[in-house]
């Protein structure tokens, strides 16, 4: 018995180590919050735009349009990030972001909103986001530093994943009592946590990457590092495969909820929950994992396309919702994986613009692959909009097979003539 609970300990121990760092403590307390408003305007939104539209094809453009900025502007994001202090990009980032949510809010409470207007705020908030996450992943070392960085972002996703369940749980409630606007209002005032955590970080405890000067042609030596280097940029294309239609669940799951279960709001809001259920039961298996290699990553995409065709044709919502549960699952696995193997084998100085990419690849592909899911959905049905993205997470993953294996064939060729 005492060796088992030592073995619980250690499990434990392991799984939640970051947290012992007192500012990533801080952080994660003011990110509990704000992530969860962020789901609740996520699935309010998705309602407001069907509620005023009846479009799949509509949903997809105000998908597209919060990630178009990112699209074009995410590597500047990126500069950005490698030179100025993160923290204080953060203080902006996060204040007008809640700021946008506030607006939104008051116009749907007032009645005066129209399908544009959350097309413009969507777009506002991408151009917000082009500077928030890049600056946000290289944040995370500077918090707990390299030995803890993979635990902090296998947390970071647990806690966003968490929200994931939160969040669609209280707007399900709070739309079917009250309406869609409580849901935008709660989200901007819940950056105000954030802020405040922010503030109460101790600096002399914060592992800061010295700025890069400015420069001419920074931008350009980022795509250059990134493509002379295999492994990023292999773990950059198989993101941007299954970034741009395989991470479209806020297109095809309202869809499959309305079309294809005949539901409603908090129909959406139970497979978005499901979901975040089984990436927070992820979370917590891989927390505490340390081999990041890049073969696993090539697996984790192979399991996480499988999962996806097989949620995309359960017979019923209940089925469709426990079918999502391992859907998460493997989303965090593979995320946490990318997210980790480019920030380790990234250099100091580049690390903002390599993940400035990775923002491109996650985020950014929706504005291309957000109306594409979306068109394909209205046209095939929408099971068919779920399982194209199952179908490029199995490409992603042969692509990163056939990427790794000429890898590992040029450093044994090479290791031979040596």
């Amino acid at each position: 018995m005492r060796q088992l609970s030592n073995y619980l300990r250690q499990i434990t121990r392991g799984t939640f180590s970051s947290l012992s760092v007192r500012n990533y403590r801080l952080y994660y307390i003011g990110q509990i919050v704000s992530t969860s408003g962020t789901f609740m305007q996520s699935i309010a939104q998705a309602w407001l735009v069907l509620k005023l539209t009846n479009s799949g094809t509509a949903l997809g453009i105000a998908t597209a349009l919060q990630c178009l900025p990112i699209l074009f502007l995410g590597p500047y994001g990126g500069v950005i990030a490698d030179r100025i202090s993160k923290r204080k990009i953060l203080y902006f980032t996060q204040s007008i972001s809640g700021v946008l949510a506030l607006i939104l809010g008051v116009l749907v409470a007032t009645g005066l909103v129209k399908v544009w207007m959350v097309y413009i705020l969507a777009f506002c908030l991408g151009v917000v986001n082009v500077f928030d996450n890049p600056t946000r992943q290289t944040f995370y070392i500077e918090l707990v530093g390299p030995d803890n960085l993979r635990n902090a972002i296998t947390l970071y996703s647990t806690l966003v994943n968490l929200a994931r369940i939160i969040g669609p749980a209280i707007a399900g409630a709070l739309i079917a009592v009250f309406g869609l606007a409580p849901c935008f209002i709660i989200n901007g005032i819940s950056y105000v946590a954030v802020v405040i955590m922010l503030g109460m970080l101790r600096s002399d405890e914060l592992i800061i990457t010295p700025p890069v000067p400015r420069a001419k042609g920074q931008l350009q030596e980022g795509f250059k590092y990134v493509v002379s280097t295999p492994i990023l940029g292999s773990t950059l294309l198989m993101m941007a495969i299954i970034g741009t239609l395989t991470f479209e669940f806020q297109v095809s799951l309202p869809l499959i909820a309305q079309f294809t279960f005949r539901g409603d709001a908090s129909s959406y809001a139970f497979l978005s929950a499901s979901m975040g259920f089984g990436a927070a039961l992820g979370g917590i298996l891989f927390a505490s994992r340390k081999g990041i290699q890049p073969y696993k990553l090539v697996g984790a995409a192979l399991l996480f396309g499988l999962a996806v065709l097989g949620a995309a044709f359960m017979p019923s919502l209940m089925f469709a919702g426990l079918a999502l549960v391992l859907v998460g699952i493997c989303s965090i696995n593979f995320s946490s994986l990318g997210n980790s193997i480019l920030q380790l084998e990234s250099s100091p100085q580049m690390r903002g613009r390599v993940m400035s990419f990775w923002t491109v690849a996650f985020l950014g592909s929706t504005t291309i692959g957000g109306p594409i899911v979306g068109w394909f959905a209205e046209t095939a049905g929408a099971r068919w909009g779920l399982a194209l993205g199952g179908l490029a997470a199995l490409i992603a993953a042969a692509l990163g097979a056939v990427t790794l294996r000429n890898l590992q064939a040029g450093e044994s060729a090479t290791a031979e003539n040596e």
